[in-house]
């Protein structure tokens, strides 16, 4: 329910212009906000009891009840003073029934041992990935542009309810991505755009690949997702559409099929 197999969304602003985005975020139905939005207030929550359980530990001043020269959240915002609101925020929690719970189940922990698993349990919460997106954007005349990122706490989600192909936009949720990962290769240093095919195990894959000149290694376009063979060959006629059309000078290394490798390792 929260993941899909990877389906294409493709995004044509202009004739020259084409963006494909493959992800395995599933359309945004009713049911999947809802939980999404549940995972992400847990994860809050997660986040926060470990916040509070560090402070408890190794920063709580047992004679300072609250902190000096503000007495509410509102004062404190009007400073503009960061730490002693998070000082003033923490200290509050530690002070309710939830964070003196939690100060009790972790009293037994030695200092090294809490840090350890708050740590743990706070970069597991925030960063678990959910969903994956990949894209690439082809820009006649300029080159295209690869890019890939991983949805954990906050991302953009293609608004596609209906469940078709059909782009309808980017909204930002609060659950959200990684940082993305992107690379541009100029249109006079792309050689061709290709279809590659590999072997995985006893798995036959299909992929896109663009050789880019001066560079012994291609470039795989989609490389985590790696879509299936349908969703590459659309990509592979939208891209050459996009970035060949009207050139009669432009000349294929290879029609629309590179050579055959083993995924895991350098073609030969």
């Amino acid at each position: 329910m929260l993941t899909a197999a990877p389906h294409l969304y493709l995004r044509r602003p202009s004739p020259t212009t084409a963006e494909f985005t493959v992800t395995t975020c599933p359309p945004l139905t009713l049911p999947l906000r809802f939980c999404l939005l549940t995972i992400s207030l847990l994860r809050v929550a997660i986040t926060t009891a470990a916040a509070t359980t560090i402070y408890s530990r190794f920063f709580h001043d047992p004679s300072q009840l609250t902190p000096p020269h503000a007495t509410s959240i509102t004062d404190l915002l009007y400073q503009g003073d960061l730490i002693l609101l998070a000082s003033h925020l923490l200290q509050t929690l530690h002070s309710s029934p939830p964070g003196q719970f939690l100060a009790s189940i972790t009293a037994p922990l030695s200092n090294s041992a809490l840090a350890i698993i708050a740590g743990v349990i706070t970069y597991f919460s925030l960063f678990t990935q959910l969903h994956t997106t990949e894209s690439l954007l082809v820009l006649r005349g300029l080159g295209i542009q690869t890019s890939t990122s991983s949805s954990s706490f906050s991302s953009p989600i293609p608004n596609t309810s209906d469940g078709s192909n059909r782009w309808r936009g980017w909204k930002w949720w609060f659950w959200g991505t990684t940082p993305t990962k992107t690379r541009f290769i100029p249109t006079e240093k792309i050689r061709d755009v290709l279809i590659n095919e590999a072997f995985r195990g006893f798995e036959v894959r299909y992929y896109l690949i663009v050789i880019v000149e001066g560079e012994e290694d291609v470039v795989v376009v989609f490389p985590k997702l790696l879509p299936g063979r349908k969703i590459v060959e659309e990509v592979w006629r939208g891209v050459r559409g996009c970035l060949y059309e009207g050139d009669p000078n432009h000349q294929s290394l290879g029609g629309s099929w590179g050579q055959t490798g083993t995924l895991g390792r350098k073609d030969s």
